[in-house]
């Protein structure tokens, strides 16, 4: 079979199993809806929330991201990874115990008010849309490239499919479907990695690989040789960095408390039967979410050793047939600046902007003529980082069977996370807007309509922001993690270990750092992009990075009013002290 037709048959493939899955455990109670009825196993749960948890930007953007920042790229792995840990022992179990549907009802009710629950849903709500602007960017790439569809078109099926399952099933329906998602994602993930590492090096575990030599007889180490292949082109090396100390410390900071205050990845501690389970699924979920994240770093070293080796110094006319294919959807674009039909791949921008094709004509190599104003550097090749492990498995030449495998991989790691926010999204309106805040009278049955009509709702702005983007996918991403860092993580931290925190304090907290970071993000990347460098930043600290100190203004200002504020009432000190025992945890108290 050709590539095109097994792309279409493992993609379809794929859907028909989600959609299966969502009809079989259609969501029939509200505690079904947002739980998924508290009673799924720790190893399934483990495996739900590791694909909740890989979005598109770990499986479509991270290695792309470590492909061109090299060493500067661990950040995202250390942040990522040292984040779910921090989020699994600190805070997991004991909001399990609590017993609640979700994240504002866990503030709601520890600092006993409904304007702490209506700031901690504004939080989540801003945060889940920043999130999933990312995840149905990913998706577009994805359909745009392997269905031969534009990407608004790509979006839009995306919304369809991630609506029948989310809407439906709820909770219940995206557990089950994640477990299939995480399947489809890894074996995508790591079938190529396996036959690169092993093409390249003749190891085939790509961590291994990474530290072997490079089997073309040069006796070079795999980074020695990249080092020295993009050191001659006049980039840096690879395995040098050029953030600051202060500024890699912030970042990766700010990943991992970010994530540790992720709403959508907490709430999937609550649907696991008691508080010991929640221990054992994050324990469980490490483990699958390690298995892509070691080998992100390598897939990133041998995608752009394979870049660099194929397109560099190449007649455009005898260019390889994946450099068309992802040309023709505006992600790879060639600039013959001295007119001599070769690729010159060097440092900088070989165009001001992203591409923007003219429709007449071919220049003299037949190559896509560009609108865009030329720089006046040497570099001759444009490439959107958002395709290096999509496009890995062309460039390095696999089978056909491997690229749809990539293609499927992608779709489920977008979908997955897309459905997990959308479903905090709606929960946040429905339960925490309309039940216990503005219609506390309403009926389960208008609840779940309510959740439902959001989550549709939610869906329709998530399609809009997939097609006009903020920024590229994993950039837009780090702003999520920013401002959960900001604003939820210590409101949360503070309603578990401390007694003394009280509505005012928290309220206050989550406010200022929320807002300090917004402005600082904004200012940088919306109003004066120009102004975003080093010397003009607080302290060196990158906009990436800034989502640490809105935390340390957060937990300051909190803690400042909570001291010249009333403490809270006996029942809330009790709440806390028991939220803290580990034992007699088994059954969530419904209220």
């Amino acid at each position: 079979m050709e590539t095109q037709s097994l792309i279409y048959l493992f993609v379809g493939l794929s859907f028909a199993l989600y959609i299966a899955i969502a009809i079989w455990s259609r969501a029939g109670s509200t505690a079904e809806f947002y739980v998924a009825g508290g009673g799924v196993n720790p190893v399934v749960n483990g495996m739900a929330t590791a694909a909740d948890w890989m979005s598109a930007a770990s499986f479509i953007s991270m290695a792309g991201l470590i492909a061109f920042l090299g060493y500067d790229g661990s950040v995202y792995l250390m942040g990522w990874t040292g984040g779910y840990v921090l989020l699994a022992l600190l805070l997991a179990p004991y909001l399990r115990k609590f017993g609640e549907f979700t994240v504002p009802d866990f503030i709601g009710t520890r600092y006993y008010s409904k304007a702490a629950r209506v700031v901690a849903v504004i939080c989540l709500i801003f945060i889940s849309f920043t999130y999933i602007a990312g995840q149905m960017r990913g998706v577009g790439i994805v359909f745009s490239r392997f269905l031969d569809v534009p990407i608004l078109w790509g979006v839009v099926i995306g919304m369809g499919i991630v609506f029948i399952y989310a809407v439906l099933g709820g909770m219940k329906g995206i557990t089950y479907t994640q477990v299939a998602q995480y399947c489809v994602l890894i074996f995508a993930y790591m079938v190529p990695a396996f036959f690169i590492s092993f093409m390249l090096t003749g190891n085939p575990i790509p961590p291994l690989g990474l530290g072997s030599e490079v089997n073309d007889g040069s006796g070079m180490y795999v980074l020695q040789k990249l080092d020295m292949v993009l050191t001659d082109l006049g980039f840096a090396a690879y395995t040098d960095g050029s953030k600051s100390t202060i500024d890699v410390f912030c970042i990766t900071m700010a990943l991992m408390v970010g994530t540790a205050g992720l709403p959508h990845v907490i709430v999937r501690f609550f649907t696991v039967p008691k508080a010991s389970d929640a221990r054992k699924s994050a324990g469980w979920a490490l483990l699958f979410i390690a298995l892509l994240y070691v080998t992100a770093g390598p897939v990133g070293a041998f995608a752009r050793l394979n870049f660099t080796e194929t397109v560099n110094e190449q007649a455009y006319s005898e260019a390889p047939a994946w450099f068309t294919n992802w040309e023709a959807n505006d992600l790879i674009a060639w600039r013959d600046k001295n007119d001599d039909g070769v690729m010159q791949y060097r440092p900088g921008d070989a165009f001001e902007g992203a591409p923007v094709f003219s429709e007449v004509g071919q220049g003299a190599s037949g190559e896509r003529l560009l609108e865009n104003p030329a720089t006046a550097n040497d570099n001759e090749v444009y490439v959107d980082r958002d395709i290096m492990v999509l496009a890995n498995p062309e460039i390095a030449n696999l089978p056909g069977w491997v690229i749809a495998l990539v293609a499927a991989g992608g779709l489920a790691a977008a979908l997955s996370t897309a459905a997990g926010l959308l479903l905090v999204i709606s929960s946040g309106v429905s339960h925490d807007l309309l039940k216990k805040t503005f219609r506390p009278d309403i009926s389960e049955k208008g609840e779940l309509l309510a959740a439902r009509v959001a989550a549709t709702a939610a869906i329709v702005v998530a399609g809009y922001l997939g097609v006009y983007p903020p920024g590229w996918v994993a950039q837009v991403v780090a702003f999520a993690f920013g401002l959960a860092a900001a604003s939820l993580f210590p409101a949360i931290f503070m309603g578990i270990f401390s007694m003394r925190m009280n509505k005012e304090g928290a309220i206050a907290g989550m406010v200022s750092g929320l807002a300090f970071t917004f402005l600082y993000i904004a200012y940088f990347k919306l109003w004066e992009p120009a102004a975003n460098v080093e010397a003009n930043w607080l302290l060196g600290i990158s906009p990436e990075g800034i989502g640490v100190v809105g935390m340390v203004i957060n937990f300051a200002v909190a803690i400042g009013v909570a001291s010249f504020t009333k403490a809270p009432p006996a029942d809330i000190r009790k709440l806390v002290d028991n939220i803290r025992v580990p034992r007699g945890a088994e059954k969530p108290h419904m209220h």
